[in-house]
């Protein structure tokens, strides 16, 4: 009897420790099950990424469901949203609204040893929360019979009394202008980034208004000598279906500032993989598939952007205008830098 008892008692315990507890069996119920599918929250809306995300959704399986709206609107959309969040991947332009989005908390590090090797340093957050996945230069541009290439050398010359009524250039509350002087703290610091701003304001040729494609009309139009834009709009000009921004794109040269200092800023396009993203490992991949050879040279052609990953060369457009010294400032600087910009171009009366 005693025996019989015992083998009961072995075997009850058995039972016990190889049974899920009730606990166990919640915790698995609980446990998110990542889907054949990413989230993307992104900014950009161009044609090439539609393209690239159908691409991916052939090559790996994985469906692509995306949310466009400004990257603000979707900083705000996620900031709502919490824990309950559907994101996987946040695509933002400019590096000040990734660090913006890094210091809300929405997004997490992401660990791949392809972005590692792929992504230079200075174009990836520190904690691998987010990745730079194209890159456009700030250059001048200026009207070639009212001004020579040996006239121009730095941003910081622009200020100089010879270009007094001459410069275009964009709003203060442009992300592109406040992270150009955002890198200008960074290297220079703040008393010198103010002077600049000062001088920028006293020889502009008009109130800023406009986005970059119209800083470069207004130049072909004699509205201005000099305008400070995006590399990528200048390939869009050249590329319209409107003979008017062709000709506007034609009407201009291009320079490089900063050849003989710290480089031509430059700012991105990148992403990151969202907080409480519920297919993170789906979003890791989907991020190495934009940063993969294939996309970027999709990026480079297409979309008149400078490669991220330095296996690809850039279109023949780009490499027409020549290499150029880029600034490897580290792109956190820029965003921590935001704050700080905005109150210098404040002072400066910088609309």
């Amino acid at each position: 009897m005693k025996k019989v008892i015992m083998i009961a008692t072995v075997l009850a315990v058995a039972f016990s420790c190889n049974t899920p507890s009730k606990k166990q069996d919640q915790a698995a119920e609980t446990k998110p099950v990542e889907k054949k599918e990413v989230n993307v929250y992104t900014h950009r809306h161009y044609k090439a990424d539609q393209e690239l995300f159908a691409a991916f959704e052939k090559e790996t399986g994985i469906k692509v469901n995306v949310v466009n709206a400004k990257a603000d609107e979707l900083i705000q959309k996620m900031t709502l949203e919490g824990e309950q969040s559907p994101a996987d991947v946040l695509i933002t332009v400019d590096a000040g609204r990734l660090v913006r989005a890094k210091d809300k908390g929405l997004l997490q590090s992401a660990s791949s040893e392809f972005l590692n090797k792929t992504i230079p340093t200075h174009l990836k957050d520190k904690d691998n929360q987010w990745f730079a996945l194209t890159k456009r230069a700030r250059v001048v541009v200026y009207n070639p019979a009212k001004v020579k290439e040996e006239e121009l050398t730095s941003y910081e010359d622009l200020v100089l009394p010879k270009w007094n009524k001459r410069l275009l250039i964009r709003s203060s509350g442009n992300i592109y202008n406040q992270s150009l002087l955002a890198s200008i703290i960074a290297n220079d610091g703040e008393e010198k980034a103010l002077e600049w701003a000062k001088g920028m304001v006293n020889n502009m040729a008009r109130s800023p208004k406009g986005n970059d494609r119209d800083q470069v009309k207004a130049v072909v139009a004699g509205e201005g000598d000099i305008a400070v834009v995006n590399t990528y709009y200048i390939g869009k000009l050249l590329n319209s279906k409107d003979p008017e921004e062709v000709k506007a794109g034609e009407g201009i040269q291009l320079f490089f500032p900063n050849q003989n200092s710290r480089g031509t800023h430059i700012n991105v396009s990148g992403a990151g993989v969202a907080k409480y993203a519920p297919n993170k490992a789906n979003a890791i991949k989907f991020i190495e598939y934009l940063a993969s050879a294939k996309a970027q040279e999709v990026f480079a052609k297409a979309n008149y952007e400078y490669p991220v990953n330095t296996a690809v060369k850039p279109s023949e457009l780009l490499q027409s205008w020549g290499e150029f010294k880029e600034d490897t400032l580290s792109l956190e600087a820029l965003g921590k830098n935001n704050k700080k910009a905005v109150l210098v171009f404040d002072q400066a009366q910088w609309k």
